[in-house]
């Protein structure tokens, strides 16, 4: 008998172990921390919004603790208690914000007051702030988005309108042409810069090593020694000119005799009136040559 009870304590005592594990495990998974210190507090809204037991409290984005249960009193009259981590502490003026998320669903957020010297104490109650959510937004914003869609209808007619027009047509097919006319110019301008500029490029080198060069030999020639040979040859060509102004020789007797002259002058124009006396008077000339050659057989 003693063992048959021996084993009923340990089943009893094993079932019960496993009861305050599952509890436990209960409550970890809802976010329940059973071995930390927390204070409880109230939240009053009008609308829960699907705010569920076991859903996460933010303050600033930070995790502070866990909402524990939720209460409908009245229409209009919602109470939502949660618990905070005593170590947070929530000033006076802090408002509930319950943020919907697209997908359905809301998240419980603290807008913490600003003096912090003056908190609440636990199981107070914390205004709620109904704050519209984004499907309220996206419902306020459905009637724009009809008036933009109206628009855009209306745009679309013109495009078409304008795409049905063959000015449209003729423009595009001007603009290929430019386009062509773009891209043959740029094969010209790659055909210069590939082909032609470098052997401009290298003429002008090859220029510039020629003026190089002109301009080495120029450095090289002694410019002092051909002055002076310049100088002399000018000497020499006013000593010969001076020699040829003077009377002293036969060149300058010839340019400055004014009777030789004079005889050549009477030499000439008696030649002209001996031409002038033939050409008036032939017969006395061939007479006297035919009776020379008679007399002479």
């Amino acid at each position: 008998m003693e063992t048959l009870r021996k084993k009923e304590i340990r089943i009893g005592i094993t079932g019960i172990v496993a009861l305050v594990l599952l509890f436990l495990g209960i409550k970890f998974l809802k976010g329940v921390n059973l071995f930390k210190s927390s204070n409880t507090y109230y939240i009053a809204f009008q609308n829960a919004k699907g705010l569920t037991k076991s859903s996460t409290v933010y303050a600033d984005g930070y995790n502070i603790g866990i909402v524990d249960d939720i209460s409908y009193l009245r229409p209009g009259e919602v109470v939502v208690r949660i618990n905070v981590s005593s170590k947070v502490k929530i000033p006076v003026g802090t408002t509930a914000h319950l943020d919907e998320a697209m997908l359905g669903g809301c998240t419980l957020n603290m807008v913490m007051g600003p003096n912090p010297a003056n908190c609440f104490s636990p199981n107070d109650t914390i205004l709620g702030s109904d704050v519209s959510g984004l499907m309220d937004a996206a419902a306020g914003v459905i009637p724009q988005v009809e008036t933009v869609l109206g628009h855009i209808d209306s745009l679309i007619v013109t495009l078409n309108a304008l795409a049905s027009n063959p000015d449209i047509n003729a423009t595009l097919q001007n603009t290929r042409l430019l386009t062509e006319s773009l891209n043959a110019s740029s094969n010209q301008l790659n055909s210069l810069l590939n082909n032609d500029v470098p052997r401009l490029l290298a003429n002008f080198n090859e220029a510039s090593q020629n003026l190089d060069t002109l301009s080495a030999n120029l450095a090289q020639l002694d410019v002092q020694y051909t002055l002076s040979k310049v100088d002399s040859t000018l000497d020499d060509l006013r000593g010969a000119t001076q020699k040829l102004s003077e009377p002293d020789n036969n060149i300058g007797l010839l340019l400055n005799d004014t009777s030789l002259y004079g005889n050549l002058n009477n030499t000439i124009n008696s030649a002209t009136l001996l031409l002038e006396d033939m050409k008036a008077h032939p017969g006395r000339y061939i007479n006297i040559s035919v009776f020379g050659r008679k007399n002479k057989q």
